[in-house]
């Protein structure tokens, strides 16, 4: 295209992946659902992402799971990565609580989502979500976010209201 040229490289995402609700799994046998290897590749390479990324299973817990350490090791791995956008896929019920952890992490963009119904179903919120947290960490500003369901919020000034299915700003 005519001008592009000129235009500065994509600054590469890394997409880190923890389990939650995007990447749970029905399992008739046992009549629960379970965390499964992620989707995250699938869904990239369904939507023809073509923006450099890299996709680290960090881990595959319910977020109610997470503990503290949990937490932590989020944090080294996108306090020491090289890229300065992160996208992480986490389960809804304590995003918010690992958001305040990734709070003062400087000179970076994170994004956290999740989905309501897992990824595997035809009528997930998953897919977009994911959308939204990329097109969110390459336009808006340093700091923590989360995209939830057609919206941005800050992470620190968010809650998810179980009852209404949706997170809402504080």
């Amino acid at each position: 295209m005519a001008g592009m040229e000129n235009s500065p490289a994509l600054s590469p995402i890394l997409v880190v992946t923890t389990g939650g609700t995007f990447d749970k799994q029905y399992f008739d046998a046992l009549s629960e659902y379970q965390i499964a290897e992620s989707v995250i590749d699938k869904l990239l390479k369904i939507a023809r992402v073509a923006h450099p990324v890299r996709v680290v299973e960090l881990m595959r817990k319910d977020s109610l799971e997470l503990t503290d350490e949990d937490r932590a090791a989020i944090r080294t791995i996108v306090a020491s990565a090289p890229e300065t956008h992160v996208v992480i896929t986490h389960g809804t019920d304590t995003m918010t609580e690992t958001a305040k952890v990734l709070a003062d992490l400087r000179g970076r963009t994170i994004v956290l989502t999740g989905a309501l119904a897992p990824a595997r179903f035809a009528e997930s919120d998953a897919a977009f979500n994911l959308g939204m947290a990329f097109a969110c960490c390459q336009s808006a500003a340093n700091g923590v976010w989360i995209t939830m369901n057609g919206s941005v919020f800050n992470g620190l000034k968010v809650r998810k209201d179980r009852g209404a299915g949706k997170f809402v700003t504080l």
